[in-house]
Formats: structure tokens, C-alpha cells, sequence
């Protein structure tokens, strides 16, 4: 791992130094100097920036810092935290993408292995890709949750580009991904056709104005997400003062924040990625607010809870409700009072559940199932299985 990473620049050691007691700055470890990795043990967060943006379908031979991010996450301080963070540095261009997105593939895949979560400052979102495939060697299906304004499809027999990459997790070998879920897209970004391929592959997209009106719709959509992936152009750009993104619209600072937050409280999130950070994002507050993004991700990292063994009944109360030819079966946790729906085997089909599963839910979903309203999520879900 260590031949992929290069120390952080000398303007944010120097930046450290200057920092209060107590700041960030002063107690995540630092790769400091080439060939010196800060102690990997007892180590549970690794911020990783990776300097690649060849993808870009508007790369015009601009080279990346990821110097302000740091500098402002490093001025802020923790919150009641138990967990010991570190920065391994960046992975540097390679000579090629392909040789970019094998380094950043290994390093994540070490760093899962520890149990460690990685947190990717990106540049290209085709990075994502790589993200996912570091989860190889875990031997299980992923869940993949993108907070974006596209769908990023794309057509997998063309080369992977950060608006095309998805398509290739659907097709490469090993074939991993179990769901694909889409958080804040909005229609006029996204071609019908794509729109179509979503629902027929029976993926999960959320718009906009679904997730602003009511933000803890996306409680159970993180909490069935193994890796988290934020497109920066999701946000307002004025929130950013993010030069390319020319949308007015899209989550604001305090929205994408309670985002993350929902992100790190779930139990299943082992990789959180930002992406489409570029020198286009001029101002100080922009590199700030993807600071906070990753403070609100460990702060919900700090307060996740177990729920407990699902077997064990005394844990959960469980609601049988009859709708239409099904009994859909609800479960809710006498700890925390989230609630899953019960995903049935089917015998008789070569899917890719070995046993019931459970799928997270919401309150209102159950009330919905008492209107005689199948819930859509596990619908797909079940269909998916059955393909």
C-alpha cells in the first residue's frame, strides 16, 4: 500500500503547526514523510485523496490539490469521538487512469480489510468504480448509494468516464453489486432512456424534492448502503462557489450534512467518497463545507447502534400485514425503533439471497402496508432476486 501513497504537502504540515490544541489537526497521524506510514493499528478512519480527473469528460489538463480540504477539516474540532483517525496522503496520477484507479482499488481494499473506512477526497467520480472494487476481496454483494444529480449510467461498452462508470459495476466480473441506489437526481439531467434502464434494472432513484421535502426518507436507504459515494455538483454551486457547476439548484450546506450523518450512522457504510473536488471550487467556505461533510460523517460514525441479533424475537416486535396475495412481514427494533421489512427465499428460484433478508424501512411505509400499499423498495428488491 505505502509504494501508492505520497506524504501530505508541506503547506498543510505547516498549516498543522499553527493550529489550536485540540483541533483535528493536532491529533489525526499524518503521513508526513515518503515511506512512513503513520501506525495502522486501532485505527478506524483513513483520509485518502486520490489526484485523478483524466475521466472528466471536460479534463482539460488541470492538476488537482486537495490542500484546502484538508487544511479546513484539520482546523475543526472533534466532537465526542471514540475512534483514532490518520491521513495516508495521495495517490498520484498514474501513468495512465488505469494505473490510477489499480492503486486506488488496492489501497481501499487494504485499508477494508483492517476495518478501516476509508475517506476518498476524489477527483473524477469514475474513481467510484475503483471505490467498488475494492470491496472484491470481501467475498459479498455491495450496496451502492450515489448522492447525485445524475444517474451516471452511461453505456458500459464505452470507456468509464465520471458522467459513465455505473454500467461498468453492472457488467465487469466479479459481479458484485446488488443494488445501485440514486439520491437527489434531478429529471432535466438525465436522459428518458436512462430513466427506463434504472427502473428496469430495478435500481432505487430518489429526486430532489423527494429527499428535501422529508430528509429522513434517507435514513433506510443508508442504512442498507456499503459504500457512499457524493458528487460535489449535487450541492447548490452557489453553496460552493464551484465555478463549473452551473445548476442553481441541488442540496443545500445543512441538507447534504444530515445526509452524511445518516451515512455514518449506518451500520453497513465501510467506504464514504467525495468526488468532483477540483480547483474549481474557489472559496474557502466550498473547501468547508466538504470538511463538515466528512465531520458529520464520523459523527454519525460515533453514534451508530447495534440493533442486535435478528433471530433473537425479544430484540424486535414483528407485524404481520396482509396485502393483496402477500403477507409482508415488518420488523421493528425495541432499541432504536427502526423498522425492516422481511425479504422472503424463494426456494425455487437461483437468486441471490441464501436466506430471508432484511430490507430497512420506514414507519410510513408500514402505515402504507396497512393501506393495502406495497411498498416500491421491496418490490424491486424482490424482483431482482427473482432474475
Amino acid at each position: 500500500m505505502i509504494a501508492f501513497l505520497s506524504p501530505v504537502t508541506n503547506k498543510v504540515l505547516a498549516h498543522r503547526e499553527i493550529l489550536p490544541l485540540g483541533t483535528l489537526g493536532k491529533q489525526i497521524e499524518v503521513h508526513a514523510k515518503k515511506e512512513e506510514l503513520p501506525d495502522l493499528n486501532n485505527v478506524k478512519f483513513a483520509v485518502l485523496g486520490i489526484k485523478e480527473n483524466r475521466g472528466d469528460v471536460d479534463y482539460m489538463g488541470e492538476e488537482i490539490s486537495f490542500d484546502p480540504y484538508r487544511k479546513a477539516l484539520y482546523s475543526l474540532y472533534p466532537g465526542n469521538w471514540n475512534y483514532k483517525i490518520i491521513d495516508l496522503g495521495d495517490i498520484e496520477k498514474g501513468a495512465t487512469i488505469e494505473d490510477t484507479r489499480f492503486a486506488t482499488k488496492e489501497v481501499i481494499a487494504a485499508l477494508l480489510k483492517k476495518n478501516i473506512v476509508p475517506l476518498v477526497l476524489g477527483g473524477g467520480q469514475d474513481l467510484a468504480y475503483a471505490q467498488y472494487r475494492g470491496y472484491d476481496g470481501l467475498g459479498a454483494m455491495v450496496n451502492v448509494v450515489n448522492i447525485d444529480n445524475r444517474f451516471d449510467l452511461g453505456n458500459a461498452e464505452l470507456p468509464i468516464s465520471n458522467k459513465s462508470y455505473v454500467g461498468k459495476m453492472v457488467v465487469d466480473q466479479p459481479y458484485n453489486l446488488f443494488n445501485y441506489s440514486a439520491v437527489g437526481y434531478q429529471s432535466f439531467f438525465n436522459a428518458p432512456q436512462e430513466i427506463a434502464l434504472m427502473d428496469k434494472l430495478f435500481f432505487d432513484a430518489f429526486r430532489l424534492g423527494e429527499i428535501t421535502s422529508d430528509l429522513t426518507t434517507v435514513e433506510p436507504i443508508m442504512r442498507d448502503a456499503d459504500m457512499v459515494t457524493l458528487d460535489v455538483t449535487a450541492i447548490k454551486s452557489s453553496e460552493l462557489s464551484y465555478k463549473n457547476n452551473d445548476s442553481p439548484n441541488g442540496f443545500d450546506g445543512r441538507e447534504i450534512c444530515a445526509i452524511s450523518r445518516y451515512a455514518g450512522i449506518s451500520n453497513k457504510v465501510k467506504s464514504f467518497g467525495v468526488y468532483e473536488l477540483s480547483n474549481s471550487i474557489e472559496s474557502k467556505s466550498g473547501a468547508m463545507l466538504v470538511a463538515q461533510i466528512f465531520w458529520y460523517f464520523i459523527e454519525g460514525y460515533n453514534f451508530r447502534v447495534d440493533d442486535g441479533d435478528f433471530d433473537d424475537e425479544t430484540r424486535f416486535t414483528t407485524y404481520k400485514v396482509p396485502v393483496e396475495d402477500e403477507i409482508l412481514e415488518f420488523k421493528k427494533s425495541n432499541k432504536t425503533e427502526r423498522w425492516w421489512i422481511v425479504l422472503p427465499f424463494i426456494s425455487n428460484v437461483n437468486n441471490k439471497l441464501k436466506s430471508r433478508a432484511l430490507l430497512p424501512c420506514t414507519y410510513g411505509e408500514y402505515l402504507g402496508a396497512c393501506n393495502q400499499e406495497i411498498p416500491e423498495r421491496w418490490l424491486k428488491a424482490r424482483y431482482k432476486n427473482e432474475v
